[in-house]
């Protein structure tokens, strides 16, 4: 087993990136918003992934804060699905929420390291 999969925030990462796949296949999205959530939200555990197998603490660091910030555009692109009715309600505060977790998990494991 590798060490990025022993991480709860990797894990999470995951099932987050399953579930967006899973919406996506049933939602109306316009294409090139639905190619850019699929990049995004893949792009958080890919980017965990990476990062873990970094050496240095900078490089670690570097990745982890890039994972962070395709968090932060999937909130952004749910916000603009819920503001043009492509996503109910409770839908986006499921998606809020998971995001938001990770977010704070990765902003933990950022915090770890020193500048």
């Amino acid at each position: 087993m590798f060490l990025f999969e022993k991480l709860e925030v990797y894990q999470k990462s995951l099932g987050l990136s399953v579930d967006v796949y899973e919406f996506l296949k049933v939602s109306k999205i316009d294409k090139a918003l639905k190619g850019q959530l699929q990049r995004a939200s893949t792009s958080i555990a890919l980017n965990i992934a990476e990062g873990s197998g970094r050496f240095t603490q900078k490089d670690k660091k570097s990745f982890y804060t890039n994972a962070r910030s395709s968090v932060l555009e999937c909130v952004a692109i749910f916000q603009i699905l819920l503001k043009n009715k492509t996503l109910e309600q409770e839908e986006y505060d499921v998606f809020y929420a998971n995001l938001e977790e990770i977010a704070k998990m990765l902003s933990g494991l950022i915090n770890k390291f020193k500048e």
